[in-house]
């Protein structure tokens, strides 16, 4: 055999390899775990889509962006920037701004906040709040208050 020869037959057992890997890894192997993800966990495998009057509003996952004082704000020093949530101490220093701007009392925006607080595991982790949820309260519970913002 000639040195040719020895390198095309080296060469046939790792393109083999090669596109085994590919269909294994970057086809069957994804296509299976998106399948067992729809079947078993279907809320999570779609993005955790919030739904409000039975459309798709947002993602639990992901930020929104509100802008106007009648709504609880994202954080906006996150990481991605993305973060769909906040500490509890900064819903607390939001809600004087919403009462005044709603006319909503204080403290029943403080019981709305405490009401939807996440990750309070024993000694692990700090208490949040996320941002959609708490803003979709607001909306259900004050409709007279977020009239225009009721989707229909």
């Amino acid at each position: 055999m000639t040195t040719e020869n020895k390198e095309k037959y080296n060469f046939k057992p790792i393109l083999g390899l090669a596109i085994v890997s590919l269909l294994i890894c970057g086809l069957f192997f994804p296509l299976i775990v998106t399948g067992i993800a729809q079947v078993f966990f279907p809320y999570q495998a779609n993005g955790e889509i919030v739904q409000f009057n039975g459309k798709p509003i947002g993602s639990n996952l992901i930020a929104q962006t509100f802008t106007m004082p009648i709504f609880f704000h994202p954080r906006n020093d996150s990481a991605s920037g993305v973060d769909p949530d906040i500490t509890l101490q900064d819903a607390y220093s939001q809600i004087p701004a919403i009462s005044n701007a709603t006319g909503i009392p204080v403290d029943s925006l403080t019981s709305i906040v405490n009401q939807n607080q996440e990750g309070t595991w024993w000694i692990f982790g700090s208490p949040y709040v996320n941002v959609l949820k708490i803003n979709i309260g607001l909306i259900k519970q004050y409709s007279t208050v977020y009239s225009e913002f009721s989707i229909s």
